[in-house]
């Protein structure tokens, strides 16, 4: 099921796109979703297109925003439907679906407005090519952001990162010390103590904006 309901029935919602290589079910955005459920914040999830489709290769970036678009408008209407009444919603994603969370809120493209963007490893550039930038849209942002993102990420440094969060009015850079692209630290994918706290950061920065 895309809707991950959680208590009380007005606990803020989460909108959360996958990366570009694994889809919805995947263990990681399972367990993000269960993590944050357990943590009084909702989640919505959902697959793109392509990847529905059992494609590889995602959509260009016109298609992927509009899928976004559609997911918004469809967690809204399921929430209503489930009896959920979020005080606020909020948009956000894993590496390319943060990406594209933070476009479309950039462009102004979702109603109601998200109270914020939270980005798990957002993914500044490619690895190995700092120079091919994915960051010319941030300052657009008419909301908070929230980056959780690994030291050892190598889609983006913590310096690079730093940078980028100096640059938005209202921007946090939470960083996994040792943490990899999916803020997790070695082969035992059952013990992640590095993602348990991302989604504690995650968890307290929402409801400390679904509280205002």
């Amino acid at each position: 099921m895309p809707l991950h309901a959680a208590s009380p029935l007005d606990a803020p919602l989460l909108v959360l796109a996958h990366g570009a290589g694994a889809g919805e079910r995947h263990p990681w955005m399972q367990r993000v979703a269960g993590g944050l459920v357990a943590r009084q914040v909702a989640v919505y999830t959902f697959d793109f297109p392509y990847m529905a489709a059992g494609r590889r290769a995602p959509d260009r970036g016109p298609a992927l925003e509009a899928a976004f678009v559609d997911a918004w408008r469809d967690a809204i209407w399921q929430t209503a439907a489930a009896g959920l009444q979020p005080r606020a919603f909020f948009a956000g994603g894993k590496s390319m679906g943060g990406r594209i969370a933070t476009q479309v809120t950039a462009e102004d493209g979702l109603a109601p407005h998200p109270a914020g963007v939270v980005c798990f490893g957002y993914p500044l550039h490619p690895p190995g090519r700092p120079d091919d930038r994915r960051d010319t849209h941030l300052p657009s942002l008419l909301c908070p952001v929230l980056f959780l993102q690994g030291t050892r990420d190598p889609f983006a440094t913590p310096d690079e990162m730093r940078a980028v969060a100096s640059t938005l009015d209202e921007a946090t850079l939470w960083l996994a010390e040792g943490g990899d692209h999916s803020l997790e630290r070695g082969r035992n994918k059952a013990d992640q103590p590095l993602l348990d706290a991302a989604l504690d950061t995650a968890a307290m920065w929402i409801k400390g904006r679904h509280e205002h």
